[in-house]
């Protein structure tokens, strides 16, 4: 077994991240082609030629048959596991992709459009993608949060109790537990995930909805969790989160493991991969926040602060 990301060095732990950097923006590379074949469906190429060769993107925008309503997801940077991400289920999405981008807002989202259903109901329905679904999810955690584990440790110290909301099988609540043993960990999905849940991993298994309550808890944590949604979806989520925990001065706290656009080194591959995660949550209808939007969901719901800390480098 390889050791875990809490015994090696901080230059072995920022290799493996590198390393998974590498790794993430190969596994995302054929969107690329995807947005190259939806950058000829809109004749992007003929609005720069119009425009003598060099265009703005708001010439871009006009000229094209893009609906206003998808304007968000174009922007300098816009914006787990390898095998679940380069399934047929998520990739075949993409070939809509330049259709997709002309219609309005709110409709079935990429993934519903090629499946006529949510990723997550697809997974409840369909028990091969949902044993692919959900064991991606844990076999993502595993890395990730040994990451933020060794990283950011202190964001856990001084809980006695911690719901991951969303948290699939576990595997980040797992983590966790084991990690901070004085922590007791539990998990909130869908009725149909819980059912499937591992035993004896340290962990509390609740069936809920997140859009209706969270189990109270010191802190909720959400990994990957607010990019699928929009910022109304989000504001529910977080402002369920928030009447789950204690006030800030007794130290209740939501811990929100996400990406930050245009945060983090400015090499091109890091700027690329974050493009690339970009267009791969946008399938779900879901989106990469830069500072500005994180914080206003934030506020929306209810807090008056908070704290960004880099930790994957994406």
């Amino acid at each position: 077994m390889p050791p875990a990301a809490e015994d090696l060095p901080r230059s072995t732990a920022q290799s493996l991240l590198d390393a998974q950097l590498e790794l993430w923006h190969h596994t995302f590379s054929y969107i690329k082609s995807m947005a190259l074949k939806s950058a000829l469906d809109l004749h992007i190429a003929d609005t720069i030629h119009h425009h003598g060769g060099t265009a703005t993107l708001s010439q871009i925008v006009t000229k094209i048959t893009l609906h206003q309503s998808k304007f968000p997801y174009l922007r300098g940077a816009c914006s787990q596991s390898l095998v679940l991400m380069l399934d047929g289920v998520f990739v075949s999405p993409f070939f809509r992709l330049g259709e997709w981008l002309q219609r309005e807002l709110p409709e079935p989202s990429l993934f519903e459009a090629a499946h006529g259903q949510k990723p997550w109901d697809l997974a409840n329905g369909n028990p091969s993608f949902g044993v692919l679904f959900n064991e991606g999810m844990v076999a993502d955690s595993s890395f990730i949060i040994d990451i933020v584990v060794k990283e950011c440790g202190d964001v856990f110290q001084g809980l006695s109790s911690l719901i991951d909301v969303a948290g699939g099988l576990g595997g980040a609540a797992q983590a966790i537990a084991k990690a901070f043993p004085h922590v007791t960990c539990s998990v909130l999905d869908l009725p149909h995930v819980v059912a499937n849940a591992p035993t004896g991993t340290g962990a509390k298994y609740i069936a809920g909805d997140m859009f209706e309550s969270v189990p109270p808890a010191n802190a909720a944590f959400l990994k990957w969790v607010l990019h699928d949604w929009g910022d109304a979806e989000c504001v529910k989520i977080l402002k369920n989160c928030k009447q789950a925990i204690p006030p800030k001065d007794a130290g209740g706290k939501v811990i929100i493991l996400d990406m930050v656009v245009e945060a983090g080194p400015s090499n091109g591959k890091h700027k690329e991969t974050q493009v690339l995660f970009d267009l791969m949550i946008m399938v779900v209808n879901g989106i990469e926040r830069d500072e500005q939007e994180w914080k206003k969901v934030i506020i929306e719901a209810g807090f008056s602060d908070y704290k960004i800390i880099p930790v994957l480098g994406v």
